[in-house]
């Protein structure tokens, strides 16, 4: 699947629950503070910023595959201190090697992960850290169900017939297999429920996880298509996260 754009703007507002899992994962980095680190789906750049406070003497490589968000990131990062990129994490290609490197609630969206674990471990030093986490196996099921069966009633048919699947949640004994097999020591690997009641839960609908359908939707029908989603998941809106990390060292 291609790299899509994402209104940048709206997730920067909304994004507070990527955000503190992203914490989580900065977190678990054992950084001396002089590295250099790759943020592989950097976003807007609000967990880039969290890992520059961690690296007062080092710098951060940071990647996004959406021109908009990478934007963003580039307004609000430092450039003496932080490289952002604009690339398909699928073809990242850095100047040198890093040493370290950390993605957060990235992955799912990315359908090859042997290609793409290759690709971050061709950009990491030996010894490297490799700490991330993602939408893992049974994620946000009762959103996405609820999606597919609108999808498939009039008058969305039409305009969703195809859309396919969007996302890639993969389990963890197939992501500590893709992992070694690219080249990985794997310490721990798990999956963690995370139930979520986001903040602007109609806004975090569209932005976050229902914009590949509003993009195929024509737009009279967005906001019967997002008044329909709302009463399906209830009121207040908590949606089954489930988060796939791993840490692991490059070998």
């Amino acid at each position: 699947m291609p790299t899509r754009d994402w209104n940048a703007a709206s997730y920067d507002e909304v994004s507070a629950p990527q955000q503190e899992w992203g914490a989580a994962v900065v977190a678990r980095l054992r950084l001396n503070g002089d590295e250099a680190v790759l943020d592989a789906g950097c976003g807007t750049g609000r967990v880039t910023e969290m890992l520059l406070e961690r690296l007062p003497h080092g710098r951060v490589v940071a990647v996004d595959g959406s021109p908009s968000m990478a934007a963003k990131a580039r307004e609000r990062l430092d450039p003496a201190r932080v490289e952002v990129l604009c690339q398909d994490l699928l073809e990242l290609s850095l100047s040198e090697p890093v040493d370290a490197a950390i993605s957060t609630a990235t992955f799912h969206h990315i359908f090859d992960h042997e290609r793409l674990f290759a690709r971050i471990r061709g950009a990491l030093r030996p010894g490297a850290q490799f700490v991330a986490q993602c939408g893992g196996e049974g994620n946000i099921e009762r959103a996405r169900a609820l999606g597919a069966e609108l999808a498939a009633r009039s008058p969305y048919a039409e305009h969703l017939d195809g859309i396919g699947a969007l996302w890639h949640y993969a389990n963890v004994e197939d992501t500590r297999v893709r992992l070694e097999a690219a080249g990985f020591a794997v310490s721990a690997c798990w999956l963690e429920p995370k139930p979520t009641t986001p903040p602007r839960p109609r806004e975090f609908l569209e932005t976050v996880i229902f914009a590949p359908y509003l993009e195929r939707l024509p737009p009279p029908l967005h906001q019967a298509f997002v008044d329909e989603l709302e009463r399906g998941l209830g009121e207040p809106l908590v949606l089954e996260y489930v988060r796939l990390n791993w840490d692991a060292v490059a070998v």
